[in-house]
C-alpha cells in the first residue's frame, strides 16, 4: 500500500473501484513468525483440546480454565496485547491467524475467542492507563479470565435497549449496579466482567469493569445448549453491586459505541475462526471417504462424494481469500493512522476496524454460512456414522450452528452491511450515485459484445465488473424507490446484502489466485484457477437470483423488464465444464487425504 494511503481501498470502496492483485494480501504471504505462531496454536489444540473434547463438553469442573492457563503460559492469550502490558504486541493479521489456528477447537475456541476478544479488548482500547496496567497483564497471562456482559433477556439484537442500571452514590465516589445479563460466555469462571449499564436516564449505555468477586455478583447454573456445550454460558446478576467510580470504562454514555466497535472486531475474528473449523472438517470427511468402502471401493471414488468435497473446499478457499484481504486492509489503515497521522495506537486500531465495518459484517455472514455448509456436507459424507456421537463431525455440526447467531445474527449483519454502505454514500465518503447512474445509462444503450478478455482471468474480471453493476443497479433503484423507507424493506436489504457479499468474495478469490499465479506461475496454480471459475459460477447464480427477487418486489412494467434484462446481462457467464472443474479439485484433496490449499 502506498505511503499516502491513496491507492488503498477504503471500506466499501470495492464496489466502485477496481483492485489490483498486487495490492491485496493473500494467505500465501504469511511470514515465518506468523506461521510459527499459528503452528503453536494448532499444536496446542491437538495436544490439549482434541483429546479432551468429551471432558470439556461435560463441563468438568476447572478443566476449561486450566486449559486457558496453559494457553496463557504459551503466550496465546496475549497475542494482541502490547508488550508493555505483558503481551506479544502482534499486528491485526497475526491475531486473525491465531483465531483461525484455534478455530477447530470447538468449545475451547469459543472460550479462547471470548477471553482474548470481547473479554480483553474493551480494556485495551478504552481503558485509562491505570486500568490497562491493572488488568491487561493478568488477562494476557491468563491469571485472570475475562467476560463481556451485554445481552439481557429483553435485549438481543437491540443491545442499546438494555435495562441494567448504574447510579452514582451521593458522595460521587461509587456506582451501584443493578440488573441481569444472559448468554455470558466464560461467565462461570471469569474474574473480570465488562458490563454495560445505563447511568440515570442517559440515551446510551456506559461500560464498567466489575471484578467477579465483589459483593452482589451472582450466577445462574450453566445453560444447557445445542452445541458448544463445553463453553461456560451463564446468566449473571448484579444486585446493588458497588464499584469505585474509577471502574467506568471509557466515557459516560459511550458504552454503545464501545459495544459496536468491539463487535466489529468480533465479527471479522469469527470469520477467521470458522476457517479452522472448515479445514478440519474437510480433512476429516476426506479421510473417512478414503477409508469407507461401499460396492467394493472407497466412497471417495464416487462422483457424488467428489462433488461435495470440491464444493466444501471452494467455499472455504474463497471465504479465506476475502477474510485475509479485509484483514490486511484493516492492518494497513491502522498503520497509516498510527504512523503517518500520529494517532494513538489503540485509537488507530479502532478507527482502522471501523473503516471496514461493512467488510467485517460481510465476512462474518459468509464465513459462518460456509462453515454451516461444510459441516452439513461432512455429516452427509459420513452417512449414518455422521449422526453418531462417536464421529467427530456430529459435534462439529452442532457446534457450528451458533456462529450465525453470535456477534449479531446474520440477518442483522446483512442489513447493517447495506445500511453502512448507503450511509457512506450519503455522507459523500463513497460515490455510489455516480457509478449507479452510469449503470442506468448503460442499460439504455446497446450491449457491447466486443470484449478484450485476454490474459489470465480476462473474462472472469469482466464478470466481476458486471456483478458490481448488478449490485449498483438494484441498490440504486431500491434507494430511489423507497428513499428513507428502505430500512423497512428488510427482504430487499437481505437480497442486496447477498449480492454485495458474493461480488466481494468472488473478486477476492480471483485477486488471490491472480497474485499467486504471478508468484508461482500459471501451471502451478491450475487447481486454484479452477476454484476461481467454480466460485464465480456459483456467485453469478446467487447474484442473479437475489437481484431478480429484489426487483420483482418493487419494480413493474417497462422499468422491471429493463432491469430484469440488466440482471440477465450482468450475471451472464460463458459455459464451461463445471463438473470436471470441481472434480479436479476434489481429486487433489482425496489424493493427499486432507485439505491442501
Amino acid at each position: 500500500m502506498s505511503d499516502n494511503n491513496k491507492s488503498a481501498l477504503m471500506g466499501g470502496e470495492f464496489l466502485i473501484r477496481e483492485s489490483d492483485a498486487k495490492d491485496v494480501f493473500i494467505p500465501e504471504e504469511f511470514d515465518e513468525e506468523q506461521l510459527m505462531i499459528a503452528q503453536t496454536c494448532k499444536d496446542f489444540v491437538d495436544k490439549e483440546v482434541t483429546p479432551n473434547l468429551d471432558r470439556i463438553d461435560a463441563l468438568e469442573e476447572g478443566l476449561m480454565p486450566s486449559i486457558l492457563d496453559k494457553a496463557g503460559e504459551l503466550g496465546m492469550l496475549g497475542i494482541s496485547v502490547p508488550e508493555q502490558y505483558g503481551g506479544f504486541g502482534k499486528n491485526f493479521v497475526t491475531s486473525m491467524l491465531s483465531s483461525e489456528a484455534t478455530g477447530a477447537g470447538h468449545s475451547f475456541s469459543v472460550s479462547y475467542s471470548a477471553h482474548t476478544g470481547i473479554g480483553t479488548l474493551p480494556i485495551l482500547y478504552y481503558g485509562t492507563e491505570e486500568q490497562k496496567e491493572k488488568y491487561l497483564p493478568k488477562l494476557a497471562s491468563g491469571e485472570w479470565k475475562g467476560a463481556y456482559c451485554l445481552t439481557e433477556p429483553g435485549s438481543g439484537s437491540d443491545a442499546n435497549s438494555a435495562k441494567t442500571k448504574a447510579e452514582l452514590t451521593d458522595d460521587g465516589k461509587h456506582y451501584v449496579i443493578n440488573g441481569q445479563k444472559m448468554w455470558i460466555t466464560n461467565g462461570g469462571f471469569a474474574d473480570v466482567f465488562t458490563v454495560f449499564a445505563r447511568i440515570g436516564d442517559d440515551e446510551n449505555l456506559s461500560a464498567f469493569i466489575i471484578p467477579a468477586d465483589v459483593d452482589g455478583v451472582s450466577l445462574n447454573p450453566e445453560e444447557k445448549k445445542m452445541g458448544i456445550k463445553g463453553s461456560s454460558t451463564r446468566q449473571v446478576f448484579f444486585n446493588d453491586v458497588k464499584i469505585p467510580k474509577d471502574n467506568l470504562l471509557g466515557k459516560q454514555n459511550e458504552g454503545f459505541k464501545i459495544a459496536l466497535n468491539i463487535l466489529n472486531i468480533g465479527r471479522i475474528k469469527l470469520a477467521a475462526a470458522v476457517l479452522g473449523g472448515c479445514k478440519g472438517t474437510i480433512s476429516q470427511a476426506t479421510n473417512y471417504a478414503n477409508e469407507r468402502n461401499q460396492f467394493g471401493r472407497p466412497i471417495s471414488k464416487y462422483g457424488a462424494i467428489k462433488d461435495k468435497i470440491a464444493k466444501m473446499a471452494i467455499k472455504t478457499y474463497a471465504s479465506e481469500s476475502a477474510t485475509y484481504r479485509a484483514s490486511q486492509n484493516i492492518e494497513d489503515r491502522i498503520k497509516y493512522l498510527h504512523e503517518k497521522e500520529g494517532m494513538d495506537k489503540a485509537k488507530a486500531d479502532l478507527k482502522g476496524i471501523e473503516q471496514y465495518a461493512a467488510e467485517c459484517a460481510m465476512m462474518k455472514v459468509h464465513g459462518s454460512e460456509t462453515l454451516d455448509f461444510v459441516v452439513d456436507e461432512g455429516v452427509q459424507i459420513y452417512g449414518g456414522m455422521g449422526y453418531s456421537a462417536e464421529s467427530p463431525v456430529e459435534r462439529s455440526y452442532r457446534d457450528a450452528r451458533i456462529n450465525r447467531i453470535f456477534e449479531g445474527t446474520n440477518e442483522i449483519n446483512r442489513m447493517l452491511t447495506v445500511d453502512m454502505m448507503l450511509k457512506k454514500g450519503m455522507k459523500g465518503e463513497l460515490d455510489l450515485m455516480g457509478p449507479a447512474k452510469k449503470v442506468g445509462e448503460e442499460l439504455m444503450s446497446i450491449p457491447d459484445f466486443d470484449h478484450d478478455d485476454s490474459g489470465l482471468f480476462g473474462s472472469e474480471k469482466r464478470y466481476i465488473k458486471n456483478f458490481k453493476k448488478a449490485v449498483l443497479m438494484v441498490a440504486g433503484s431500491a434507494a430511489q424507490k423507497f428513499m428513507m423507507e428502505l430500512a423497512k424493506e428488510q427482504e430487499i436489504l437481505l437480497n442486496i446484502a447477498d449480492m454485495l457479499i458474493e461480488a466481494y468474495v468472488a473478486e477476492s478469490v480471483l485477486l488471490r489466485v491472480e497474485k499467486l499465479a504471478g508468484m508461482k506461475g500459471e501451471e502451478e496454480t491450475k487447481l486454484q484457477q479452477n476454484m476461481v471459475r467454480a466460485y464465480i459460477y456459483d456467485a453469478a447464480e446467487k447474484i442473479g437470483k437475489c437481484g431478480r427477487e429484489a426487483l420483482m418486489s418493487y419494480a413493474e412494467g417497462d422499468e422491471l423488464r429493463m432491469q430484469m434484462m440488466g440482471i440477465k446481462r450482468f450475471t451472464k457467464i460463458e459455459p464451461f465444464n463445471i463438473k470436471q472443474t470441481r472434480r479436479e479439485i476434489a481429486e487433489a484433496i482425496i489424493k493427499e487425504n486432507k485439505y491442501i490449499f
